[in-house]
């Protein structure tokens, strides 16, 4: 029985997070061609495909954060032109048309929670619950 070692590289390459992220980084620069850009850094195109779909599910995995509250101060009296408020998707309305205690909660493409102070907070956590899952 005769058995040969065969010197040289290994035949898997294994590729840093960091090495990924920067060829990844590199195919979406305007006008680079992923095949060109897996050829000079020696990797396989589809490989880099893979890369870059595994990028794009990682970002859809967000974790919720805190954003910046506005307040707005209803007018104090009658005399005064009402303020115009913009909202998210375009549209302008009056701040004496808001109710005290109103509280809008903005959950992005272009849906939008309006409650009072006097929601039921059970309710109300039901509610977020089921649109954190959409």
């Amino acid at each position: 029985m005769r058995v040969e070692v065969l010197g040289g590289l290994e035949r898997r390459r294994r590729w840093s997070q960091n090495d990924k992220a920067r060829i990844v980084e590199e195919t979406l620069a305007p006008g680079a061609k992923v095949t060109e850009v897996a050829r000079r850094n020696g990797v396989a195109a589809s490989l880099v495909f893979t890369w870059r779909r595994q990028a794009r599910t990682s970002e859809q995995e967000v974790i919720p954060f805190f954003t910046p509250v506005q307040i707005a101060a209803v007018a104090a009296s009658a005399e005064e032109t009402p303020k115009l408020l913009p909202t998210v998707d375009g549209r302008v309305r009056s701040v004496a048309a808001a109710r005290t205690g109103l509280i809008e909660i903005d959950l992005g493409n272009r849906r939008c929670i309006r409650v009072d102070a006097h929601v039921d907070p059970e309710a109300l956590a039901r509610v977020l619950d089921v649109l954190g899952r959409r």
